[in-house]
């Protein structure tokens, strides 16, 4: 009888706590390295990317519009989507490199209906 009010008081088995613990902190680690730092590996380089635009960069907005660059402020990117049309978008939507967005292979839809 005595074995199983011991085992019920509380303070018995210090390393417990930090054992109920130990499953929250390794999930947090594999959302960190499977989720989190991919993610901001990939928006350090979308930033790099945005910063060395210049000039004649054939580029592509995060809406799909594939254009070349004319003209460059901090925010705004002049782009020409077509022979004299221009366009002015945010730098932020920016998605890409028209080259590397032509490169990837396009995905089509297998089987029907």
């Amino acid at each position: 009888m005595t074995g199983i009010a011991y085992a019920a008081a509380p303070g018995a088995g210090g390393a417990g706590g930090f054992a109920s613990f130990l499953p929250l902190i390794l999930i947090f680690v594999v959302f960190y390295f499977l989720l989190i730092r991919p993610q901001q590996k990939q928006a350090k380089q979308h930033q790099k990317f945005l910063s060395e635009l210049k000039s004649g960069d054939k580029v592509v907005t995060r809406g799909g519009i594939h254009g070349t660059i004319t003209g460059l402020t901090d925010t705004v990117i002049t782009m020409e989507i077509a022979k004299d049309i221009r366009v002015k978008v945010s730098r932020d939507a920016i998605g890409g490199s028209a080259a590397a967005a032509e490169a990837a292979p396009a995905t089509k839809k297998k089987g029907g209906s």
